[in-house]
């Protein structure tokens, strides 16, 4: 008997609890937005479950039917899906609503409340702190490692010999960390983070929390980036051939060396760089935490609203992007970059959380692949076309991807 009314109580929470979140403003506001239909209590969450590549799917699939702006229901939670520039724009542009909630609570356990996690004043102290480490004068300091990784990378391909088929995303998170963990890249941020410290501006666990931080957004971002471009380089010829032709243009006179002024030279490579990072954000989606009533373009954002920003699908809007699922490098010649919507692109985020270190990851990338496509011929093995995605934090094939390289002989 004590179990039966036991049960009945938590029942009676349970209802009341949904009827108070179903009725109170901000549900109500949300709930009139478009979006497929949900049932009590578990709202939406019968239809997401599936595996990772159909849920990637899916979403898209609700993106395209509900454009610009749609709502699901996680249990009794709401959440907002926006994808328009204009409406990313204003919530971005905001100094109010910078605050991350939903979608990043597995990472607390091992980041904490670093600068990807963190919120508003700590958000702020630690921007203010870590700014300095990336400034481009600091950067170009600390490339060395990048080139000396740079050409390490190639050269454990070449020992392979003529011809190797290489698994690109455990070569590339190899590449990638090796840079990341470097001595000189990482005391560059643990000088600063210490000189902190010294003046009480950061305790040990900040500093543990930060550079935890800079491991995770610095490494498997950068790798998945690289992966991608590979791929896309190797399935493009024509693209493949004229970033090789300017590689070779400037560093064939250096047999090979990478210095900083000549990764700056190279403009189609970056080109093919943006392009990669438009069709394969390595953050399909972030979120948001509206703290007021925002008014966007296409809808109201209710105080106490979670927002997901879909990346993914904004940068394939063609609404924006001529033959968005096309690879064409030149969207990216200065001309066409001002006639697009400035947020039509952000693969770094944008606004006040915008990345702060994306001029690290795109340097980066630039060096790894002038350095394999200086000594390899790319031909593709896996063609994207067959490869699915999954849903994740960070986008990433759902299976073994691989490309063949090719060493180029030079006399």
């Amino acid at each position: 008997m004590i179990v039966i009314y036991v049960i009945l109580v938590l029942a009676l929470v349970i209802v009341s609890i949904y009827f108070y979140l179903r009725t109170n403003r901000t549900a109500r506001t949300i709930d009139a937005l478009p979006g497929p239909e949900a049932i009590p209590v578990l709202g939406n969450l019968l239809q997401i479950q599936m595996p990772p590549v159909k849920l990637f799917e899916l979403f898209n699939e609700w993106g395209t039917k509900y454009y610009p702006v749609y709502r699901l229901w996680f249990s009794i939670i709401p959440v907002v899906f926006i994808q328009h520039p204009e409406d990313i724009e204003i919530l971005l542009m905001s100094s109010k609503h910078i605050n991350k909630k939903l979608g990043y609570e597995h990472l607390y356990s091992w980041l904490q409340s670093g600068l990807l996690t963190s919120s508003d004043k700590k958000w702020h102290q630690r921007r203010k702190l870590l700014t300095p480490a990336f400034h481009s004068n600091v950067l170009e300091k600390y490339m060395e490692i990048t080139f000396e990784q740079s050409n390490k990378a190639v050269k454990d391909i070449s020992s392979s010999g003529k011809e190797t088929n290489v698994d690109l995303l455990p070569y590339c998170s190899k590449c990638t960390l090796n840079i990341i963990c470097g001595k000189k890249r990482r005391l560059a941020m643990l000088d600063l983070l210490l000189l902190d410290e010294k003046k009480d501006l950061i305790d040990d666990a900040g500093i543990n929390e930060e550079v935890s931080t800079f491991v995770f957004e610095g490494h498997d971002t950068t790798a998945v980036a690289m992966c991608f471009a590979i791929l896309l380089l190797a399935e493009n010829k024509e693209a493949q051939d004229k970033a090789r032709e300017e590689v070779e243009e400037i560093l064939k006179p250096k047999d090979g060396v990478i210095s900083m002024p000549d990764l700056q030279k190279m403009k189609y490579l970056e080109r093919c760089i943006k392009e990669t990072m438009r069709l394969y954000p390595s953050i399909p989606m972030i979120s948001r935490r509206v703290d007021e009533d925002l008014q966007l373009k296409n809808c109201l954002l209710p105080r106490g609203s979670n927002v997901f920003l879909r990346i993914f699908n904004v940068h394939r809007d063609p609404n924006f992007w001529s033959e968005p699922e096309k690879f064409d490098p030149d969207r990216f010649l200065t001309e066409k970059i001002k006639k697009r919507h400035p947020f039509s692109y952000i693969p770094f985020c944008a606004g006040f959380r915008n990345c702060i270190g994306q001029k690290f990851a795109v340097m980066e990338m630039k060096s790894l692949l002038a350095r394999i496509l200086y000594d390899f011929y790319l031909e593709p093995i896996d063609r994207l076309s067959d490869i699915q995605i999954q849903f994740d934090m960070v986008l990433r094939p759902s299976t073994p991807v691989h490309t063949k390289f090719i060493k180029i002989d030079r006399l």
